[in-house]
């Protein structure tokens, strides 16, 4: 089998962007694959959602989470997606918030969500992770650590990086807490990181780094 549709991941982070649990071992076995079974990045295709499932907004909207809060949410899948081992595919329309249910009949595109605020910022951070993927050759790669885990705080963050010097970390809140001045040691190196989805650069020590995490909330920081 040269690859397959990775549905455990499908169900293990919607049931986590949803927040309908916490299990820190199920969220790494997922981020990497290999913990698994598979052998690498091009064995899986990873998805938030795809045509045999109903789009994110609808689960969202089926736990009465709408609005900022959906597309918050929305983003944290999007971050997961674009950096972890595998394939990431994108089924049409989730990438600004399409919300029509699964149905046999055709279906068009709604087109015009892209004129409203929430839908364009949600196309607008596809679109930047999406470069991010395809611009850094660490997360073309097998390698993956998670450095952090805080099961109480609901926090886990992983690094992914190459031989040839690029490294990109992820730091995810997957509470519904702002946690201010948060502290993540065993950063892969002190220096200067870029935080991708902010686009603000910031100072790593020998000690890790602090940053502010919002709810439901991933953090891309890629080293300069």
């Amino acid at each position: 089998m040269d690859g397959c549709w990775h549905d455990s991941f499908y169900h293990c982070i919607l049931e986590h962007i949803c927040g309908d649990t916490f299990d820190l071992e199920r969220l790494k076995d997922v981020i990497d694959c290999k913990r698994q079974g598979f052998l690498g990045v091009t064995n899986v295709v990873n998805y938030l959602t795809n045509h045999d499932h109903n789009h994110l907004m609808i689960e969202l909207g089926n736990r009465e989470i709408f609005n900022e809060e959906a597309f918050r949410r929305a983003k944290l899948g999007i971050a997961i997606l674009m950096t972890a081992v595998g394939v990431p595919l994108i089924w049409m329309g989730e990438e600004f918030g399409e919300y029509k249910p699964k149905q046999p009949e055709s279906s068009k595109i709604d087109w015009t969500l892209l004129g409203n605020d929430l839908n364009r910022s949600l196309f607008e951070s596809y679109k930047g992770l999406t470069n991010l993927r395809k611009s850094n050759h660490a997360l073309y790669t097998e390698n993956i650590d998670f450095i952090h885990e805080n099961a109480e705080s609901k926090v886990l963050a992983y690094t992914r990086w190459n031989n040839e010097g690029s490294r990109v970390v992820v730091i995810t809140n997957f509470s519904e807490n702002f946690l201010a001045g948060y502290h993540v040691p065993n950063f892969p190196s002190p220096g200067t990181w870029h935080e991708w989805t902010g686009n603000y650069d910031v100072e790593a020590g020998d000690d890790g780094i602090i940053t502010d995490l919002g709810p439901y909330e991933a953090k891309v920081f890629v080293w300069q």
